[in-house]
């Protein structure tokens, strides 16, 4: 039997953790669903939309954010997210081919 040698990057391997973590969340897809519809959205329309509590929908966005899946953009006193479909398409890919889908 040949051995294989396997290496892992580990920066990249602890971000595509970070990023499957933050894509697990039933909470945060659901915040994800409510910016796609709307696409920019202020963060207090999804706090008031869904909802939930200003500090778990902070937590939540920041998690988003961090791992590059939202972008955020101050206009006066407001935060307006956006989705990095980029972002979203290359975790789709990458768990296709884990899978072994096409």
């Amino acid at each position: 039997m040949k051995k294989i040698k396997v290496t892992f990057n580990p920066v990249q391997l602890d971000y595509s953790c970070e990023l499957m973590r933050a894509l697990a969340h039933p909470l945060r897809l659901k915040i994800l669903e409510f910016i796609d519809r709307n696409g920019s959205v202020n963060v207090n329309k999804i706090y008031s939309s869904l909802k939930i509590e200003q500090s778990v929908t902070s937590q939540h966005l920041s998690i988003l954010r961090l791992t590059g899946v939202i972008s955020t953009e101050k206009a006066g006193k407001f935060v307006h997210c956006t989705i990095n479909y980029d972002c979203l398409a290359k975790a789709e890919r990458a768990v296709n081919n884990f899978l072994g889908r096409s």
